[in-house]
């Protein structure tokens, strides 16, 4: 910890020396970025988590980016969410849109979260998660009959299948457990 205090501390003279931070934003993220956490934040929100897990795994906001956050919580959007209807109470909409968009892609912190923002810029917003090109890219050499030909698995929209600690914000390939293959290795 006293080494990465260090650092943060040389990095932001270094930044300021040079004339990189021209604002207080720009340097507060400068001295945040060390520190960041490796993955997505975890879904930490009780009615998100009641709400939107009643019927799916709660996907962590950190999954997809606002834009794609303000198209799915979108109240006339609701009533065939994915065929199904999800309509909310005006006031539990307005909480759990706000969550949702204070913790999307692009406004966290977390590496994995970051690389999927990165990864929908530019582009249209996503729908679904399996949609973003970051996601796709790092399921690419899974067979598919071990996702849609496996009854415990399904589609990839069914993270928690395989990702055993998909709960906690934690995607690493590391956690990966593939009901009815335990020997594949990606």
């Amino acid at each position: 910890m006293q080494k990465n205090l260090k650092y943060a501390a040389l990095l932001a003279g270094l930044l300021c020396m040079s004339g990189v931070a021209h604002a207080e934003e720009n340097l507060l993220e400068a001295l945040i970025t060390p520190f960041r956490q490796k993955e997505v934040h975890p879904v930490d929100n009780k009615q998100y988590k009641e709400e939107c897990g009643s019927c799916h795994f709660a996907y962590p906001p950190g999954l997809l980016p606002s834009k794609s956050w303000e198209k799915l919580l979108d109240a006339k959007a609701l009533p065939e969410h994915f065929g199904e209807n999800a309509e909310l109470d005006k006031d539990v909409l307005a909480d759990i849109r706000e969550y949702a968009l204070a913790n999307a892609a692009d406004k966290s912190y977390y590496k994995r979260a970051r690389k999927i923002a990165l990864a929908t810029e530019g582009v249209d917003a996503p729908i679904r998660i399996t949609e973003v090109r970051y996601i796709k890219r790092k399921h690419h050499d899974i067979p598919e009959k071990m996702i849609k030909g496996n009854k415990d698995v399904k589609s990839l929209s069914y993270c928690d299948a395989c990702h055993t600690q998909a709960n906690k914000g934690i995607f690493d390939s590391d956690t990966v457990r593939i009901p009815n293959f335990p020997d594949w290795d990606d």
